[in-house]
């Protein structure tokens, strides 16, 4: 790989997991995380990604966030960060 090149994984927005967001965060919770996904009207009215994903303690090394425009966008970059922390969500 080049350097100074960013190489981001593909989400799947198809994948419907915004369906599944309150089980994915109740999950975290028994695995002993603090998570939340939020969205920000600032953000939205400055033409930013307004959707946000927090994650922190537990298993985690420090904490994660995540941004997309969409909650699907949002919490498939979740899923792939925390994917790469070594925790597997079931989903």
């Amino acid at each position: 790989m080049a350097k100074g090149i960013e190489r981001r994984p593909v989400v799947d927005l198809e994948s419907r997991v915004e369906d599944a967001t309150l089980l994915i965060l109740e999950w975290l919770g028994e695995q002993g995380l603090d998570a939340m996904i939020r969205v920000d009207s600032e953000r939205m009215r400055d033409g930013q990604p307004p959707w946000t994903f927090t994650a922190s303690g537990g298993p985690l090394d420090g904490g994660m966030r995540a941004d997309g425009a969409s909650a699907a966008e949002c919490m498939g970059r979740a899923l792939i960060g925390l994917r790469e922390a070594g925790l597997v969500v079931p989903f």
